[in-house]
């Protein structure tokens, strides 16, 4: 276990490098896809529903075997530009938690905009202020105040989820567990102290969020 240590907290590197990308995309587009189910015209509204619908209703493991794997049998596509980023099984792992991710962000988002209450819109049109003013400086910030809670749950998930990364060669955490396994014949030793570091962090992000929920509470 003492061995196995510095090893596995290297490759949390790797784990925190997926997370962070796969998050900061999935924010921007969870938030587009939000907006689009916002819109009151059907067919946007139902392009979007049905982008959240396909990525929470399959399960993750199956969205990076497909753009992994899936992608890479079409003759033609290992033809175009696209194939220098879909070849690396690392933006392959980024590209299908970012989807993934933005699908349940987008409707954490909808459902907090949804609560916002009209009266505050209303305020804000009464003083002059623009449409596009009060959806950039009202209605996004109080819809991400009102989504904390759900959003650090999904974080949690994502950073859990990173863990298929291994199943396409990826070395994160889980890789370098199984990899230190085939070597020493240690599962329950190794995958302590791999399941002690993904512990450690979710502890890192449960308390970042409850520091923001209570920081942004007050502020209201």
């Amino acid at each position: 276990m003492i061995n196995s240590f510095p090893k596995l907290l290297g490759a949390t590197v790797v784990t925190l490098k997926l997370l962070s990308a796969s998050l900061i995309f999935g924010l921007f587009v969870g938030l587009f896809f939000a907006i689009l189910r916002l819109n009151k015209n059907i067919f946007i509204n139902k392009f979007a529903y049905g982008y959240s619908y396909v990525f929470r209703g399959t399960p993750l493991l199956v969205q990076i075997f497909i753009i992994y794997f899936g992608l890479g049998q079409i003759e033609y596509f290992r033809t175009t530009f696209l194939w220098v980023i879909f070849k690396e099984p690392y933006w392959c792992a980024v590209i299908a938690f970012t989807l993934n991710t933005g699908a349940y962000t987008s409707e954490i988002l909808r459902s907090a905009f949804q609560t916002i209450k009209l009266g505050i819109i209303e305020a804000g049109r009464s003083l002059g202020i623009s449409n596009k003013i009060i959806f950039y400086k009202i209605q996004i910030p109080i819809a991400i105040r009102q989504s904390l809670p759900a959003y650090g749950n999904e974080i949690i998930l994502m950073m859990k989820g990173t863990s298929l990364a291994s199943t396409v060669t990826l070395m994160d955490l889980t890789g370098v567990a199984k990899h230190i396994i085939s070597t020493t014949f240690k599962p329950i030793e190794v995958f302590i102290v791999a399941g002690g570091i993904y512990l450690f962090m979710t502890f890192i992000i449960h308390n970042i969020i409850k520091f923001l929920e209570k920081k942004y509470s007050f502020n209201s």
